[in-house]
């Protein structure tokens, strides 16, 4: 077994991005009360920073999302938008979060700018966007069935 990894040594930026992927890796193997228990670690983390970036909201919001927190998930996701308009992560975030708060047009809505600005975006080659290729792949994927669902209904 590996020894734990001493964080005293780690820059905030790493201990934040450690604590995210820790939350997000109990969170993904049902492991919810432990992802739980690092949680408000992770905010904490990333509320120390100097300063945010693109990921950094985009993880914050995740983690907001994971917590069931809607309404701090769409703030991150319109401070990204904000910065960046047509950035994925921004309607990642607000798809996510209005379905968490119900709004079907809404979520959809989020879809449908995703898949408008995902091309382009992708050729931009942000350094986020590979780092998260399998969430835009995954995403791209829902938001594509969501468009089609929309389109057999008809609405």
């Amino acid at each position: 077994m590996l020894p734990a990894p001493d964080i005293s040594q780690m820059s905030p930026e790493e201990r934040a991005t450690r604590l995210y992927n820790r939350v997000m890796t109990l969170h993904t193997q049902g492991k919810a009360d432990s992802a739980e228990f690092f949680l408000p670690m992770a905010l904490q983390a990333y509320a120390m920073l100097p300063a945010l970036d693109v990921d950094a909201r985009y993880h914050i919001g995740v983690l907001d999302l994971t917590s069931g927190n809607a309404a701090a998930a769409l703030a991150q996701a319109d401070t990204i938008r904000r910065a960046v308009p047509t950035h994925l992560f921004a309607f990642m975030l607000r798809a996510r979060g209005l379905e968490l708060e119900r709004d079907t047009a809404g979520a959809r809505r989020a879809y449908r700018d995703f898949l408008t600005h995902e091309a382009a975006e992708r050729t931009r080659q942000r350094p986020e966007y590979g780092e998260h290729a399998e969430n835009l792949d995954a995403f791209h994927r829902q938001a594509t069935a969501a468009a089609a669902a929309k389109a057999t209904r008809g609405g």
